[in-house]
């Protein structure tokens, strides 16, 4: 029966689905908007002035300061696919959302996280070629080696995410479309589903082991060997130098990985911890490293606080 057939078709997708945003804590969602929206405003204009400055001045063209504006891009691909949608919600401009532009959502604040976690193991390993093996870092960091890298953060995340979007168009969703939460993510689109998610599951799982998992272990080598490195140079003044010019970045990895380890560890495992506090957890780690990533380099970089002062 051809009605039967499109019906049929038309339940095992929805046309779109609707977000509530902080489900329970609807009466603070205005004043929730408020802090979201001064961070992602803070987030879009500090990411934006630090690229400006390093695209601007030729003295930034350094390795380092290249890793920093590819992160400042990723910050700004992370904020912004995730946070005007989260104000359309708390302002109750727009809670719907179709299922194509729900899976490009995902799609792209999956796909910048990865790429911002392989950019921080890119920068820990260019701090420590610095320290370590100062002599041949030149000739390692060269300006096709880091487009290199660059292009290699967009190519993994890229191959990691793209499976997803056929592990999440295969399932069927019988009509349910609400999802209590201010943007798509993959497990939360697949707990939706009316079928066995568990390949889903193990993929979320074996992913989120295999690239930022991966990474943190990587970027834990690196800044053992680092601190091993530091310890044996005689100067105390040589010591804290080297201290220096790691703890911005050593800042930005624990913000960036805490509340997205947080968030997804609740996700998996926290069945009894209350649903509000996995939304907030699911934000924090798409506004905090965007908005605080330019702040601390700029807080912690004399000729970048220099060049941003003449900026302002």
């Amino acid at each position: 029966h051809p009605t039967m057939a499109a019906l049929n078709q038309s339940s095992l997708q929805p046309a779109c689905f609707l977000l509530l945003g902080m489900a329970g804590l609807e009466d603070l969602h205005t004043w929730l908007s408020i802090p979201f929206c001064l961070m992602y405003i803070t987030a879009l204009l500090g990411n934006v002035i630090l690229l400006f400055v390093i695209v601007t001045e030729r003295t930034f063209h350094e390795p380092m300061y290249l890793f920093l504006a590819m992160l400042a891009v990723a910050d700004l691909v992370l904020s912004s696919s995730t946070v005007p949608k989260a104000l359309s919600i708390f302002w109750s401009l727009s809670k719907e959302m179709s299922f194509h532009a729900c899976l490009t959502q995902m799609f792209f604040t999956h796909l910048s996280f990865i790429a911002e976690s392989t950019i921080l193991l890119a920068m820990a390993f260019d701090r420590y070629m610095a320290i370590c093996n100062p002599l041949r870092y030149a000739t390692v960091f060269t300006h096709s080696v880091i487009a290199k890298i660059g292009l290699a953060a967009i190519a993994r995340s890229f191959c990691v995410m793209f499976p997803t979007i056929f592990l999440l168009q295969r399932l069927p969703y019988c009509r349910h479309s609400v999802m209590s939460h201010t943007y798509c993510e993959h497990m939360g689109i697949a707990r939706l589903a009316c079928a066995d998610i568990s390949v889903n599951i193990w993929y979320s799982f074996a992913t989120t082991l295999l690239s930022p998992g991966v990474d943190i272990v990587l970027i834990g080598v690196s800044y053992t060997l680092i601190l091993q490195a530091v310890f044996r140079l005689s100067s105390k003044d040589a010591q804290l130098k080297a201290v220096g010019t790691c703890s911005s970045h050593a800042c930005v990895i624990l913000m960036f990985y805490i509340p997205a380890f947080f968030s997804f560890f609740t996700h998996q495992f926290g069945h009894n911890v209350p649903h509000h506090v996995h939304v907030l957890l699911a934000n924090l780690y798409v506004l905090l490293p965007p908005m605080l990533n330019p702040i601390v380099y700029t807080m912690k970089n004399k000729l970048i606080r220099e060049k941003v002062s003449q900026v302002l």
